[in-house]
């Protein structure tokens, strides 16, 4: 007689324990292959070096200079060498250039109205523009046409006497120059107009009433 018909409980016990210590045997074995692939995960590194960006900074600088010691004595009909020029300096940004010229109020009793030089693109008033989209220190842009502007020959020595009292009012221009940067965004230039609404002085605030 077999033994498992002799004791059929003790061998399902056996086989019970059979298969336990087989669960337990391929549950080790388990373990052991996943410790064996995470170990060698764990050499399989990578990482970089640090990536900068250093932010740099920008700006536009602008000149307005003339001759030194010029004539400007007024003669009847002649003409006056008079050559302020404008400059945007190098390394500057790409920049709408602007001049402002201010007459006195007598400036058309004693001289010509004063044209303007080539490039320069009228605004307003007594404004004018233009477009510099590589500034370079050597150009230097003139601002009055021929560097020159002219006495009337209707002046009369009466009204030279008029500007020799105390106090009188003498003819002149007075020039300003400004800058605002071409783009306002990447490949988005301001239009001239736009550009002096942002260079021009602010109006003055006026007092309060007392």
């Amino acid at each position: 007689m077999s033994e498992y018909k002799r004791n059929p409980r003790g061998a399902r016990r056996a086989r019970k324990s059979m298969g336990r210590k087989a669960i337990v045997v391929l549950s080790m074995m388990m373990v052991l292959v996943l410790a064996a692939v995470g170990g060698t995960l764990a050499w399989l590194t990578a990482t970089t070096g640090p990536v900068t960006n250093t932010f740099t900074t920008s700006d536009i600088n602008i000149t307005l200079s003339e001759s030194p010691n010029l004539d400007l004595k007024m003669v009847p009909g002649h003409t006056i060498t008079k050559d302020p020029v404008a400059t945007v300096q190098s390394e500057s940004e790409p920049a709408w250039l602007f001049v402002k010229i201010d007459k006195s109020t007598n400036y058309s009793t004693y001289l010509e109205d004063y044209v303007i030089a080539d490039g320069w693109e009228r605004v307003e008033d007594g404004v004018y523009g233009r477009k510099v989209e590589d500034p370079d220190s050597n150009v230097k842009y003139q601002i009055l046409k021929n560097n020159q502007v002219q006495v009337k020959d209707s002046v009369t020595k009466s009204d030279m006497q008029a500007l020799a009292v105390d106090g009188a009012e003498q003819p002149s221009l007075t020039f300003t120059a400004y800058a605002v940067q071409l783009y306002k965004t990447n490949g988005e230039e301001f239009t001239i107009t736009e550009a002096w609404q942002k260079a021009k002085p602010a109006d003055p605030v006026p007092a309060p009433a007392t």
